[in-house]
């Protein structure tokens, strides 16, 4: 299937790499489908949520334990449920990533994780009540001013 996208024109996805959000995301839940894009270069650890039937909505995203090691929290079971989760082997967790101007004052929603059943496509953004995190984590702030 084609799909058309803002940041990368019309790209080709397969059905079945299709995520399925039954809830949508908070602040977009009429958009129920997303496929992740990887990004080119191996080296990066960004990827792209672009959302199937909105060319212009795509959210930039990151596995959150590259960048905070101790990242640690518990998935609710009406969760683990809802999204079919049977092994912990077939979850992937993203953050979503804000960009400003200033790259290295990227930050990551850490108390919004995205949970995903990379086996049978299924996901929801979760929110978490924990004061540990909140939702501008500075991503570079372990690393010092690194690129």
């Amino acid at each position: 299937m084609i799909i058309n996208t803002k940041n990368f024109g019309n790209i080709e996805v397969l059905e079945e790499s299709i995520i399925q959000f039954s809830e949508g995301i908070p602040g977009f839940q009429e958009q129920k489908r997303f496929v992740i894009i990887e990004n080119e270069d191996e080296e990066n650890p960004f990827q792209w949520l672009q959302a199937i039937d909105t060319p212009e909505l795509a959210f930039v995203i990151i596995n959150p334990f590259i960048f905070k090691k101790d990242y640690d929290f518990n998935i609710p079971e009406s969760v683990v449920e809802k999204l079919n989760i049977n092994s912990p082997h077939d979850i992937a967790i993203y953050t979503i990533v804000v960009v400003p101007e200033d790259i290295k004052k990227m930050t990551a929603n850490l108390s919004g994780p995205v949970i995903i059943n990379a086996k049978e496509k299924l996901a929801k953004q979760i929110i978490l009540d924990d004061k540990r995190y909140n939702t501008k984590y500075p991503i570079f702030q372990d690393k010092g001013q690194e690129e």
